[in-house]
Parts: C-alpha cells; structure tokens; sequence
C-alpha cells in the first residue's frame, strides 16, 4: 500500500505525461496509475488531470480592537474595584470610570474610554487573565447554641425569608482568633441588608451580649434606612433577654435561623468572606490597641464597598436533574439599590447622592490599604506548648 504522500508525488510525475499523450497511451498510463495507487479509475482521470495546487496556509491577522492603553486602564479599574469578577465590574464600570476621572484619577481620550465602555464580561476576563490571583483560607467558628429564650425568638428558614424590602438584615459575628479559641480576642459583627446588600461592620472587644446590643444599636444608626428587622444564628450573643428587649423597644422584628443550616443565612455568611475576612483575613487580634486599629478600617471600608462594589442579587433558582440553575439579577452597588428602591425621602436621597459624589474611590482603596498595613502589625502571634516548650 502506498502512502497518501507517495500517492501525491507519483501524480505529480505521471500528470505531466498523461496530459501531453494520445488517446491510447492515456489508457495504457491510466491502467499504471490504478494498479500502483489502487484509486478508482474515474477518480485517478480526476487527478491526473487537475494537478494540486501548491497550498500555503494563510494566517489572517486581526486587528487588534481593544488597544494597551484600554487594558490598562481596565487593569487600574479593576485594582480601584478590589479585583471583583468581571460580572459585578463591567455593569458599574461606567459608574466607577466617571468617578475616577471627576477625582483625576484617572485620565482618558474618547477613543479609549469608549472601547473601555464596550468591553463585555468575557473580554474584560481575558484581559485580566494575567492580573488574577486567588487567596482561599478558612478558619475556626465560634458559633455555640444559645439556649435562653430560644422559644421566644420564632425560627426563619431561607424558603420564607422573602422580603424585597430594604430594612430586613442578617447579623453575625465574625472571630478574629487565627486557629485558637483560647483567650480573650476581637470579633466583627456584620449586618447585611437582604433587599439592597447594603452591609455595615462592627468591631467589638468581645461578645458578651452588652457588647453586642451596642454594636447592633451602631450600625443600625448607620445604615441609611430605617430598620424592620434583624435576623441571627442561635449563638447565645444573639439569643438573649438584652438583643430581645433592645429589638422589642425599637419594634424590629427578631427572628432566627435553624441550628447548623448556614445557608439560612447566606447573604451575611458571603459577606463574612467577601468583606471582612478579604480586607482584615485570619490573624488573631487582641487588646485595645487592634480595636481600634479594626474599628478606624471599617470607617472608610464601609463608603467604599456599599458606593463602589456592585453585589449580583439572585432572581430565579431552578433545578433540573441534579443540576441547579441559578439566575442572577444585573449587578449594580448597595448605594445604587438603596436609590433605586424609591423608600428614601428627598433629603435622604439628596444627602447619599452629595456623599457618593464627594467619594474618591481611589483614595479611598490607598487609605485602605494603609490601614490594613497598620491593623496587620497589631496581628498576635500564638504558639503552641509544642513549639514552645520543645519536644518532651
């Protein structure tokens, strides 16, 4: 058997002469051709007399669309975001892009900031392929049941809390103890608004339920809209006479979520990843000093993820098979949700806007930044006997 490319070559040398033949010597150099090759006859006619053609491939090059002046200004976009996905930047991009450029962060020609402006999620993930890193780490809970006034405080599962009304939140408390529970440390109690996604953050000395009441009364005062409700694990510095008689003063319904079923609260359990352990992480933190240090980080920390980080809000989850399909609604900024949600008043509005306005969300990510620098210095190292004592 022949090779295809022997096959080629021979057609090439017996093509010229069979052409140039007779009508008898076409037939005599024909019945050759098939019985070396093994083509059909009508076939071997075909090749005989249309010799291939000299192929190149040809590469086709495209211009490129989106120049190096649109990734980086896509790249200082992106760092200003925090490095969120593409999903939640490209929808407030040009939100993002006119806040830059009315603080003179940020400099463009029409050309380039129109490109900027077109580029679709998939594109900006490309051109940010380069740029991403990824940091996973997972620490200890501190969650223990509360078993005072259990039966006072009803039970909500994720199915029946659906209330697109801003002023429900859920709360937790987040440990900062590194791998150890032992000893006295710092804690954050986070509230997440369910309707907008509106969070605040609280630093706390501890978790005693004082402690956590004034912590709850603080952000309250800071959120900017009034409070319905407040929804809490069954740890025992939320399940208490305190939290119970502070919710029942000022008419906030307090409801629960089941006993180990965290995705009952998994709008602040996201939150506990995606703020505060993104921008404090996993170190331990004790004493005065880191209280303060954490609780100055959350200052300008809550203007610059509630203004400037767009949050996806889930619309539709269907389940086919084993699979389930989730839709997720256009991400847009808590800041963005509270306005839109039309519960403000005129002076409300009028002073979110003023305040959203007056926001340089690159300063306010640099001074982030040295404020993570200094709270990280307060971080307390622990060992354990082993390491200390030595072996035996």
């Amino acid at each position: 058997m022949m090779s295809l490319t022997s096959k080629r070559e021979l057609a090439a040398e017996v093509g010229p002469r069979y052409r140039a033949a007779n009508r008898t010597d076409k037939g005599q150099i024909l019945d050759e051709f098939v019985a070396v090759t093994g083509y059909e006859r009508k076939y071997a006619i075909t090749v005989l007399n249309h010799p291939p053609k000299e192929r190149r491939r040809q590469v086709r090059l495209k211009a490129r669309r989106y120049t190096p002046e649109v990734k980086d200004a896509l790249v200082q976009v992106w760092r200003v975001a925090d490095g969120i996905c593409s999903k939640r930047l490209i929808p407030g991009l040009a939100a993002l892009v006119n806040a830059l450029e009315r603080h003179g962060e940020l400099v463009l020609d029409t050309p380039t900031k129109a490109l900027l402006l077109m580029l679709s999620s998939a594109t900006a993930d490309r051109l940010l392929q380069a740029e991403r890193r990824q940091l996973k780490k997972h620490g200890v809970t501190t969650t223990k049941p509360g078993t005072l006034l259990k039966h006072q405080i009803p039970i909500r599962t994720f199915a029946d809390w659906d209330d697109d009304r801003p002023g429900f939140v859920e709360i937790d408390l987040v440990a900062h103890c590194d791998d150890s529970l032992g000893g006295e440390f710092l804690y954050t109690l986070v509230l997440t608004d369910i309707a907008t996604g509106w969070t605040e953050c609280v630093a706390l000395l501890n978790r005693s339920q004082q402690a956590v009441t004034s912590a709850v009364d603080l952000a309250r005062r800071r959120f900017p809209f009034p409070l319905l409700g407040l929804d809490s694990d069954n740890g025992s510095e939320f399940i208490n006479a305190d939290l119970l008689r502070y919710c029942q003063d000022h008419h906030l319904t307090f409801t629960r979520s089941r006993p180990y079923k965290k995705n009952d609260q998994a709008h602040v359990e996201q939150k506990n990843w995606s703020i505060v352990r993104h921008f404090v992480g996993y170190d331990r933190f004790e004493g005065r000093v880191a209280y303060q240090a954490l609780q100055t980080l959350y200052g300008p920390l809550r203007l610059y993820v509630n203004c400037f980080l767009p949050v996806l809000k889930l619309i539709e989850k269907q389940r086919v098979d084993t699979k389930v399909r989730k839709k997720y609604d256009t991400a847009s900024t808590p800041y963005q949700r509270v306005l839109d949600s039309g519960l403000l008043t005129a002076e409300a509005k009028q002073d979110l806007d003023e305040l959203y306005c007056s926001l340089n969300p690159a300063a306010l990510k640099r001074r982030l930044d040295a404020l993570q620098n200094g709270l990280w210095q307060q971080a307390t190292v622990r060992f354990s006997n082993e390491a200390t004592n030595g072996p035996g």
